[in-house]
């Protein structure tokens, strides 16, 4: 493997003799040039300044992005179609050149938070939040797949050589070093300090009375409520140290990682939103949760119980049904299976059904996620009226958590995933998010506990962190 700094000459002296293949005159969109690198990537480097990343160590895939070529934000009902017409601007005049061809092309973040009318300041520690929608081209991108990496670098247009080349210099001079570098040693496992959670236990007890009452009367068939617990450290976190950990525990999970201001976001989710590729979309149906055990037989014990759980499978088919409801709406052929897998996580076990569909003409990412999103795996259902029931009753407001984040290709294409198992976090403070789905049968210390284990797959990896 060459070393950094001999791969940083390389690159660049690679962009030199590169970059008069774009048209850089052009009085508007976006340019983007695809440089290989010698090696794969295992993981992206935490860079100052603002970056997101999404690691998923079982599928080998990594994508990051740097710095701002363009971003754009968005807020209300329209949200998602206001940020597809700039989608489709920015498609329609964006030039990729791959001298290298790596078959890598620029892409984009899209991400948005649970709730269109939720205000950016309601997801904020200690004065830092993320936008209620966001699009961004970042201005230096990696994206790695089976053994195959790329350098991606990207400007808005009209821009001069010599500007560009510049900035570009710069930016491959503050990330190539940092690529691929020895895994920080892990770090005795710290004590973290348990702040309020929000609601407390008494106040969650009443949620769950009062939406089983809603279940009585026939007016919600399933709600999601969640709950937040901030947690103070004695060092200050260490992102690079708390994606390792996440991806070791939680190796079938994406790490997500957004930082634009101060704090970051970050989540490690097992369930994707949509995954489109040309006229095929992918949706993850997961509700239904157990924990897991050490013995091997309890825990076989704790999968069958799951699988055969009127209450589980009830939640279970009523995303299930939810999700392809939705697709019939753009959809020519739905394949759904008759029952349920099981995930099994580090610390949980889920129902899962992976259903998959054949897309009519036309249809793109933003499309499919304002169909799909919410799902009554994060909100409840009927959905509209679940919405409504949370507003009114949910003693926070969720920012991004239980909404969505992924990368968008330049066709509008792409993969987005439900923000789960998520942290925002800020120097010594993380701000974990939990739910439960409540439906006939709930019990709420049992859906209290199950909150429990979902948020011990953060919090211990932040001991580490």
């Amino acid at each position: 493997m060459l070393a950094p700094l001999k791969t940083l000459e390389q690159i660049i002296a690679r962009l030199g003799e590169t970059i008069d293949s774009l048209e850089l005159s052009r009085t508007d969109g976006f340019a983007s040039l695809v440089l290989e690198l010698p090696h794969g990537l295992s993981r992206a480097p935490d860079l100052p300044g603002p970056q997101f990343q999404f690691a998923h160590n079982h599928r080998g895939e990594v994508r990051a992005g740097y710095g701002v070529a363009g971003e754009w934000v968005a807020q209300g009902d329209l949200r998602l179609r206001q940020l597809q017409v700039i989608a489709k601007g920015i498609s329609r005049a964006w030039q990729h050149q791959d001298p290298d061809e790596t078959g890598f092309k620029g892409f984009a973040m899209l991400g948005f938070a649970a709730s269109p009318d939720e205000r950016p300041e309601a997801s904020m520690v200690d004065g830092h939040s993320l936008p209620n929608a966001l699009l961004w081209i970042p201005e230096l991108a990696l994206s790695s797949r089976t053994g195959q990496s790329a350098v991606i670098l990207t400007t808005a247009l009209p821009v001069s050589r010599e500007r560009a080349f510049s900035r570009w210099k710069e930016q491959l001079k503050r990330t190539i070093p940092h690529l691929n570098q020895p895994a920080l040693a892990p770090l005795t496992p710290a004590h973290l300090d348990h702040g309020a959670t929000i609601p407390d236990f008494r106040h969650w007890k009443t949620l769950v009375a009062t939406a089983l009452q809603q279940i009585d009367q026939a007016r919600l068939e399933k709600v999601v409520i969640c709950r937040r617990l901030r947690l103070h450290g004695h060092r200050r976190f260490d992102l690079t140290r708390l994606q390792a950990a996440l991806a070791y525990l939680f190796p079938s999970c994406q790490v997500v990682t957004i930082r634009r201001h101060l704090a970051s976001f970050v989540a490690a989710t097992p369930e994707r939103l949509l995954t489109q590729q040309r006229g095929i979309v992918e949706v993850d149906a997961i509700a239904g949760t157990a924990c897991r055990a050490p013995s091997a037989a309890r825990d076989a014990q704790l999968t069958t119980e799951l699988q055969t759980s009127p209450k589980n499978l009830r939640e279970h088919n009523v995303v299930v049904d939810a999700v392809v409801d939705a697709l019939r709406q753009c959809s020519r052929r739905i394949e759904r299976p008759e029952t349920p897998q099981v995930m099994q996580l580090n610390n949980a076990q889920h129902l899962w059904t992976m259903i998959r569909a054949e897309l009519i003409p036309g249809m793109d990412v933003f499309q499919l996620a304002e169909l799909l999103h919410p799902t009554p795996a994060t909100n409840g259902q009927p959905c509209a009226r679940a919405r409504a029931w949370l507003r009114q009753v949910e003693p926070f407001q969720r920012g991004w958590y239980t909404g969505a984040a992924g990368i968008l290709e330049p066709d509008l294409t792409g993969e987005l995933w439900v923000l789960l198992r998520c942290a925002s976090i800020h120097d010594r403070t993380a701000d974990l998010f939990a739910g439960a789905g409540i439906v006939a049968g709930s019990d709420a210390e049992l859906e209290w506990q199950e909150t429990a284990h979902k948020l011990a797959a953060m919090s211990s990896a932040l001991q580490f962190a």
